[in-house]
């Protein structure tokens, strides 16, 4: 059975959609085995208790962070890990090491409205700000050069006259948990391959 990690930082409804696609067969042959937080307050740790999920609570600001992190996810020996908004960007080294087993969910078309600084809310204000007709959600392998590793599944969502954050972010929520489990069983039964910044999908 493939393993799955996922570091999430937030409510957790990626992580749900997870749960709910494995639980139902959509996803098959595939666990989550462990969930990694850095929010003590995060409604995802209450997701992982009621499903049976191990939660794991780490301190972003400890000294040795970065090792900690390493042994936990290395102790699972995932066959993917999924960053759900998790909001700290991983150390080159642990990036470098499970290299393509790693994949993000971004709230935008990505490469627009990406990198540093554009996570959760911020992407969406700056998307409504910005005049944009088209926003929507990217699944992209995390390399080290952040929002830019080679993109696995994008859906667009429209963006009107009248958008708010909280509305645009449930309509790009929506299309997230799609991506998502679209991207993980992609992924698990190895139906792509890598050229440039695309990945292409097998028929």
């Amino acid at each position: 059975m493939k393993k799955i990690v996922v570091l999430a930082s937030g409510n957790g409804t990626n992580f749900q959609a997870i749960v709910d696609a494995i639980d139902n067969g959509v996803i098959e042959d595939a666990k989550i085995s462990k969930l990694i937080c850095n929010n003590k307050r995060a409604n995802v740790m209450q997701r992982a208790r009621d499903s049976g999920i191990l939660p794991v609570l780490i301190d972003t600001k400890s000294s040795n962070y970065n090792d900690m992190l390493s042994e936990i996810i290395s102790g699972d020996d995932p066959d993917l890990i999924v960053l759900d908004g998790y909001i700290k960007i991983l150390p080159e080294f642990i990036i470098n090491k499970f290299m393509y087993k790693i994949i993000n969910i971004h709230p935008s078309l990505l490469p627009a409205f990406g990198g540093k600084g554009y996570y959760g809310r911020k992407v969406h204000e700056a998307v409504i700000m910005s005049g944009t007709r088209f926003s929507g959600c990217t699944i992209h392998f995390a390399t080290n050069d952040v929002d830019n590793g080679p993109i696995i599944d994008q859906r667009a969502v429209t963006v009107d006259d009248y958008e708010t954050l909280e509305t645009l972010e449930e309509e790009i929520h929506i299309e997230e948990h799609k991506s998502l489990v679209f991207s993980i069983n992609l992924i698990l039964k190895n139906n792509y391959e890598i050229k440039g910044k695309r990945v292409i999908h097998k028929v």
